[in-house]
């Protein structure tokens, strides 16, 4: 029988066991391994050769690519690590352009958008905005850079300019995508929460309680630049869990208070 306990926001905390650790460690090994086939065989063809020629064409051949490759990780996350994934709530079309706004709950949260992306068709063309520092690492940080993840120093004054050129290199409607954002920027701790209610009140921002205050700059730009190009109705809102908290964070966000 599982052990788990209950945390504050209603969710289920299970422990670290010798089986578990085991599992996702042989999820890990296989992704890595198999990375390389893509990244170093695959990728610069599809997103440096064919890109001489045709960018249109070249997305086209890194989003199957890239999808063939990330299918692979819904069946190690499900079948092999034995992780159940819940999809609730309003229905996300198949195969659209959309624009996706996460919480960040955990530092996996953007794992769990492969399995939705995967359902819907669409897992070779999703695309995040992500840290800087991500793309130092060895093997996914030259992936990054093949797979046209938009990165961010978190500092609006430093990001503006590349950000939204980024954004214009994405506004043909014929190019599939799904881009994920994460407007707070960071995953959620206590301590990150304490910093953030603290910010709102000196402020005069919502207190939230499960959630942090959202950046809400980065998520305009994107609204702006590819709102024409986008599917209609094509951006949704992704969370772990639900709370009053959750929607004054929504409301935040989409009232624009910059922070």
């Amino acid at each position: 029988m599982d052990l788990k306990s209950e945390v504050n926001d209603g969710s289920k905390k299970y422990p670290l066991t010798f089986k578990r650790a085991l599992r996702g460690l042989t999820c890990l090994i296989v992704y890595i391994l198999t990375s390389f086939i893509l990244l170093v065989y695959l990728g610069p063809f599809a997103a440096v050769f064919l890109r001489l020629f045709s960018i249109h064409y070249s997305r086209k051949t890194a989003t199957f690519l890239f999808g063939l490759w990330l299918a692979l990780w819904p069946f190690l996350f499900e079948k092999i690590n034995k992780t159940k994934v819940v999809f609730s709530g309003e229905t996300v079309p198949n195969k659209e352009r959309v624009l996706l706004i996460a919480n960040h709950k955990t530092e996996v949260d953007w794992m769990y958008l492969w399995d939705l992306a995967l359902r819907k068709g669409c897992i070779g063309c999703i695309k995040y905005v992500l840290k800087s520092s991500l793309l130092k690492l060895p093997v996914f940080g030259w992936g990054f850079h093949l797979l046209e993840f938009i990165s961010v120093e978190r500092k609006w004054e430093v990001d503006e300019v590349m950000m939204r050129k980024m954004l214009l290199t994405f506004t043909d409607p014929c190019d599939p995508l799904w881009l994920a954002i994460f407007p707070e920027g960071t995953d959620f701790s206590e301590e990150k929460c304490m910093k953030s209610q603290k910010f709102a009140a000196e402020n005069g921002l919502p207190v939230l309680k499960n959630v942090l205050l959202p950046k809400t700059r980065g998520f305009h730009a994107c609204l702006e630049i590819l709102r024409d190009s986008l599917d209609a109705g094509s951006t949704f809102f992704i969370v772990g869990f639900w709370s009053v908290s959750l929607t004054r964070w929504i409301n935040s966000l989409c009232l624009g208070w910059h922070v």
